[in-house]
């Protein structure tokens, strides 16, 4: 494997601000990171980066090389025409970026597009990143499809070596294989190189896991700020405000609906309230529940990631 050093470059004045913030922040920084392009239904994980970005001071710490890890034929940049002439492009950036939650702790954010080579020189990049900045523990957030009703509380399903942070969940399957991730391979090479790290994967209603989701984001981003201590209340209100407006339309259009949905939706609620049930009653009195297989987890992202894809070209 080429020397990971020619995949990113330092940012002079954001690595100085950085070391500055460690030597406040003893034990350490936390690292949120989250990657376009693959599995993220309901746009749980993009939500979250969006508003981080959009709403918190952030200051650019480390720039990874785009044209080495991008196939813009796969996903083709944007680039603005007006009139007679191109006048803007949108290039597609893998940054390292220094933010502020509101109480003025400092925090690390990974995001951009995932890359689509070089996945081991990317991610030995990226632990030598968390090893020079002093990361105590990376956090990565995505929304998985999942048989749910968006009339219940969001599911989570925790996961890496500190999966501990975020309790009273547990996973819904023993074991599945599902198609890869350079989201996934960095979070198993960290807890190989004995790093701290936690997943947070939000259950999305499969009916709606192409349109954005906000009360996944919402409660993903809760359980992260209940993992780490970070304090992001304008972040929160702001997904709070869109879950309301979300959830408005979606019982407007199921009301509107035919009936093949609403039975759907239905049946969901009767399979969630059961299960939930079983649960407090220590499934005692359980009524048989259909609970995908490992095969069938498989190809439900199979073919959300088909789909996803389609719809991109």
């Amino acid at each position: 494997m080429l020397d990971p050093q020619g995949l990113y470059a330092w940012e002079p004045k954001g690595l100085s601000v950085v070391d500055m913030a460690l030597a406040q922040e003893s034990a350490g920084l936390v690292m949120l990171y989250h990657f376009d392009g693959y599995i993220d239904a309901g746009e749980t994980g993009g939500q979250i980066v969006e508003r981080l970005l959009g709403s918190l001071p952030h200051q650019l710490v480390a720039r990874f090389d785009h044209d080495r890890l991008v196939d813009y034929r796969a996903r083709r940049p944007l680039l603005t025409f007006r009139r007679d002439r191109w006048t803007g492009y949108e290039v597609p950036a893998i940054e390292v970026r220094l933010l502020q939650d509101t109480t003025g702790a400092p925090f690390l954010l990974l995001s951009g597009p995932e890359p689509d080579v070089e996945w081991e020189r990317f991610v030995a990049g990226v632990l030598q990143i968390v090893e020079r900045l002093g990361v105590r523990l990376s956090v990565n957030v995505h929304g998985i499809p999942m048989g749910v009703p968006h009339t219940r509380p969001v599911g989570l399903t925790p996961h890496g070596n500190r999966s501990d942070l975020v309790p009273g969940h547990r996973s819904p399957f023993e074991e599945a294989q599902v198609p890869g991730s350079a989201e996934g391979l960095l979070e198993y090479r960290l807890m190989e190189a004995g790093h701290d790290v936690l997943g947070v994967a939000a259950h999305v209603p499969h009916y709606i896991a192409r349109s954005p989701y906000p009360d996944a984001a919402l409660t993903a981003l809760e359980a992260i700020t209940a993992a780490t201590g970070l304090v992001l209340p304008t972040v929160a209100h702001a997904l709070r405000s869109d879950a309301h407006r979300t959830q408005t339309e979606i019982d407007r259009q199921i009301r509107e609906g035919d009936e093949e949905l609403t039975a759907l939706v239905q049946g969901l609620e009767h399979q969630y309230d059961a299960a939930a049930g079983a649960q407090t009653r220590g499934n005692m009195l359980a009524e048989p529940l259909e609970i995908p297989s490992a095969e069938e987890l498989g190809r439900e992202f199979e073919r959300f990631l088909a789909e996803r894809e389609g719809g991109e070209n």
